[in-house]
């Protein structure tokens, strides 16, 4: 039986993962997210396991633990819960204007340190708290996955156009994060994916220019697919192309 353990599971392009596995044969899927699930998914895969849980949270411990004694060991963990970090006052007074809801003029602590909590801590507490799970499903020919979703936004080389500070410096943060795991756990191979400009839900409203969740998901999956030890600490886009840092 193939593990996979997605966070953010609930919307977006997590729950267009959970699609796409729950219905591979011979695949267990663990759907994490602080919202709950909907009835119709619930019921249209309901041998999925879900759990409402906050990435930040200690109690995901309590879960590892679970999975321990039920000898569940996980093959792939996709890491795509995460916030935008817009300034909510400036959404509600500009609604459609992203950039005004995050220059160096509106951004304020409360919302920065937010964005670093769930963005860059809560991929710390996700990796580690399941890393013993991971270790348990690797080996030397074929070692357990951790995809996180990342962003180009995090690339400080790519940085061109400025503002961003709230989720620049959490994806910029967790690609340091992850890149650490990939040296100090060699037997998981790790790799930070950048899935796009992807209609997911991040904001209230559709961005200029965003792709549809299908159209990401199916290169996304090519990536992943394709993902060997040899590339783990990698930083790319859906293309699998390497994205500087």
């Amino acid at each position: 039986m193939f593990t996979v353990l997605i966070t953010g599971a609930s919307s977006g392009l997590g729950l267009a993962f959970l699609k796409h596995y729950a219905s591979q044969p011979s695949t267990r899927v663990i759907a994490l997210d602080t919202s709950p699930m909907s009835a119709d998914t619930a019921t249209a895969f309901p041998d999925m396991q879900f759990h409402q849980a906050d990435v930040t949270s200690p109690a995901l411990l309590m879960l590892c633990q679970t999975l321990e004694v039920q000898s569940i060991s996980i093959d792939l963990l996709i890491h795509s819960a995460g916030i935008r970090g817009l300034v909510s006052e400036v959404v509600q007074e500009k609604r459609g204007d992203v950039n005004a809801a995050e220059t160096y003029e509106t951004m304020n602590r409360e919302t920065m340190m937010r964005t670093l909590e769930i963005n860059t801590w809560g991929t710390f507490n996700v990796v580690k708290t399941f890393l013993p799970r991971l270790k348990s499903a690797s080996s030397p020919s074929e070692p357990a996955k951790v995809v996180i979703m990342s962003s180009r936004m995090g690339s400080m080389s790519s940085n061109v156009g400025g503002a961003g500070y709230a989720y620049r410096a959490s994806k910029a943060g967790l690609n340091a994060v992850v890149k650490s795991f990939s040296i100090d756990v060699p037997e998981v191979a790790f790799l930070l994916l950048h899935p796009g400009r992807v209609e997911t839900g991040l904001v209230e409203w559709k961005e200029e220019g965003a792709m549809s969740l299908e159209e990401s998901l199916r290169d996304c999956l090519k990536v992943i697919n394709g993902l060997e030890k040899a590339d783990s600490g990698g930083f790319v886009d859906r293309f699998g192309e390497t994205i500087g840092w």
